[in-house]
């Protein structure tokens, strides 16, 4: 019977109903999408660095472990110390330059050789490795995304470069130009953003670890092995703090549309619930209507964000196809039980109104 009284509830004002679950959906959809997007983000940006089979990652005082943020500090010459270090078998250094000219990327300034020794080098789809000064290696995700094709030119950092090559992506970067070229352009003369380094067996990082912060104690000095459990919103400058704005915002318009939606529902059904009250029925019975009012309609709320939040992904990954936006069963029952509670939440106030009319009151109510 109450089942009943609260479906016709709920479809007795079809546009308020659709409103309110169109509001939960959106706070469902930017809470799933947001998570979604920093999440995958940092994620791939993390496999990526990993992908070039370095054991060790040297970074200057106080970097971050956010490649994009680094700079370019570090003189050259430290990788010919670090090279001649026991157990290193390569070193190789790398000029990072964030690019936004064609989306937001980071461009890798490499010596060839000995990012070649550290990686085993690229698996090439067309092309040839760097030989000139204008030469650029492109990744197939970014060459597919931008209608690359080796031979042709791209404008980047206010240059001309020769593509000579499109690669297997994650090997760090989408972008590869000579170092001697992008430190020229970055005006970074003999400096370097990070050294990667291999040892000669997967043993020794330790080891090798240590005798480098015996010699650069100051450095950020970091194994590549455990490079995806460092990368996570808390290690990163104000990430954290824009995710939890941004599910602050979310749950902010779902407590407001439902405590707007019922606030007036149960004005509308004064004479109603005073009926309810003269048959007997008692305040906790009341409540329990409006909370599973409630319910239903984050329930619905939340399947259909799910829905938008796919639909939303297929959407960015369309207009930007080397975004990585990661969409997990976690997030998703997160973002369902933050809707369902801040709905009920917002319920509350009006449900207890409703639960202390006065039922001579309500049924003399017009």
């Amino acid at each position: 019977m109450i089942q009943q009284m609260i479906l016709q509830n709920v479809l007795h004002r079809p546009i308020r109903t659709a409103l309110t679950v169109l509001a939960v959906a959106i706070e469902v959809m930017l809470v799933i999408t947001v998570v979604g997007l920093t999440t995958g983000l940092v994620t791939d940006s993390a496999k990526r660095v990993e992908g070039i089979g370095a054991d060790i990652m040297v970074q200057p005082p106080s970097a971050s472990v956010l490649m994009a943020f680094s700079g370019a500090p570090m003189p050259i010459r430290l990788g010919d110390k670090l090279a001649e270090m026991k157990y290193v078998k390569a070193v190789t250094p790398v000029l990072l330059q964030f690019n936004s000219t064609n989306g937001l990327d980071i461009i890798y300034g490499i010596d060839p050789d000995t990012y070649k020794a550290v990686s085993g080098g690229f698996i090439f789809h067309s092309g040839h490795d760097l030989t000139e000064s204008d030469d650029i290696l492109v990744d197939d995700v970014y060459a597919r995304a931008k209608n690359v094709r080796a031979g042709q030119y791209l404008h980047i950092l206010d240059h001309d470069f020769h593509v000579a090559g499109i690669v297997e992506h994650g090997k760090g970067a989408r972008l590869f130009v000579l170092l001697p070229t992008l430190q020229d352009l970055a005006g970074a003369h003999d400096k370097a953003s990070v050294f990667y380094i291999k040892c000669e067996r997967p043993d020794d990082t330790d080891t090798v670890m240590d005798e480098i912060k015996a010699l650069l104690p100051r450095y950020e000095i970091r194994p590549l092995k455990d490079f995806i459990s460092l990368m996570t919103s808390s290690s990163l400058p104000g990430l954290q703090a824009f995710i939890n704005t941004m599910i602050g915002l979310a749950v902010a318009i779902g407590f407001l549309v439902i405590f707007l939606s019922m606030y007036t529902t149960i004005i509308e059904r004064t004479r109603e619930i005073g009926v309810l009250k003269s048959l007997g029925a008692s305040k906790a019975y009341i409540i329990r209507v409006i909370l599973s009012e409630t319910t239903l309609l984050c329930v619905a709320g939340t399947i259909v964000g799910i829905v938008l939040s796919y639909s939303a992904r297929a959407l960015f990954l369309h207009l930007f196809p080397t975004l990585t936006i990661l969409i997990t069963y976690e997030w998703i029952l997160r973002a369902a039980g933050i809707a369902i509670l801040g709905g009920l939440i917002g319920s509350s106030y009006p449900a207890w109104i409703a639960s202390r009319k006065d039922p001579v009151e309500a049924l003399a109510y017009e």
